[in-house]
């Protein structure tokens, strides 16, 4: 009987099956939630251990090899095998929950949306029902059943847990500020209109400005919809935003939206995303809810 430790290992194998089955290194990664590089690696060294080549590398995609075409068939087979048993023996499904979920449809689109698969494979059994608004979702009375909020954290009638702080600063698309029309002090930016966001307690431009000795009473402010609006306003060179950093983050990278005032920054420890719950414990669904959040988010900040 031949040694089971002349086989590949598994982890490779599954890397192979992935990206034959779709023809693809990107996809598979996506498929396993690992790097494209981490799927590449795992074929190279199947590939080397069997002696024969599995793929044949092109410009922009893949295809199998005679070789890798006849191994595919049996190790697809053999996973599927796998599946099968697994399935037939594992206990039966619980009963999946559904958790609604209230927040700002630009931290949901912004923040949370590329983040979100990292929740699904690590919570399978919970479901997220986000329902964004520019308003506050009454989570005391009911209409979700937690929410993440913007703000200093106090909001009657629940309980509010800090997920992460916002770093605040005045940005705008880079022409507006080139040459000699860069300003200088923070009555400089008084020239040009700020954009602000509908907010039921606006706090934001009025914090910074008391920090860095603006008077607001000159400016002249455009208020839009939610904060998805401002930004693409900014990217438009339509005025300067109260850049929150968090969500604006691949604009600063990338240089679409540049700082105003590069040293001008406002971190409060009290001003950020908050979790918000009725009062009393946390359900398992809510509280895993939470504990993700705040670990994706200290992730990030290590990137």
């Amino acid at each position: 009987m031949r040694s089971t430790r002349s086989l590949p290992a598994l982890v490779s194998l599954r890397a192979f099956e992935a990206a034959a089955r779709r023809l693809s290194f990107s996809l598979a990664a996506q498929e396993l939630f690992v790097t494209q590089s981490a799927i590449s690696h795992h074929i190279q060294r199947l590939e080397s251990e069997l002696g024969v080549a599995l793929f044949e590398r092109r410009t922009r995609a893949v295809a199998l090899t005679p070789a890798g075409q006849t191994y595919f068939d049996q190790v697809h087979a053999a996973f599927e095998l796998l599946r099968q048993g697994t399935d037939a023996i594992r206990a039966p499904t619980e009963a999946r929950i559904t958790l609604k979920v209230g927040l700002l449809a630009s931290f949901a689109t912004r923040w949370l949306a590329p983040r979100l698969p990292g929740f699904a494979a690590a919570h399978p059994g919970i479901d997220l029902q986000l329902q964004p608004d520019t308003g506050l979702a009454d989570v005391a009375g009911g209409e979700v059943d937690v929410a993440i909020r913007y703000g200093r954290g106090v909001w009657p009638g629940v309980t509010s847990r800090l997920l992460m702080t916002e770093r605040l600063s005045v940005v705008c698309a880079p022409a507006l500020i080139a040459g000699r029309k860069r300003p200088r002090t923070p009555d400089d930016l008084l020239r040009h209109p700020l954009l602000t966001s509908h907010a039921k307690q606006p706090f934001e431009w009025d914090a910074w400005a008391r920090h860095y000795g603006m008077d607001l009473g000159r400016a002249q402010t455009v208020r839009l919809h939610d904060y998805n609006i401002v930004v693409e306003a900014a990217l438009a060179g339509q005025g300067l935003a109260m850049g929150r950093h968090r969500l604006i983050a691949s604009h600063l990278a990338s240089g679409a939206l540049v700082p105003a005032l590069p040293d001008a920054v406002l971190e409060d420890s009290r001003i950020g995303w908050w979790f918000v719950a009725p009062r009393g414990a946390l359900s398992p669904a809510a509280k895993a809810l939470q504990d993700w959040l705040r670990e994706t988010a200290a992730l990030s900040d290590t990137h």
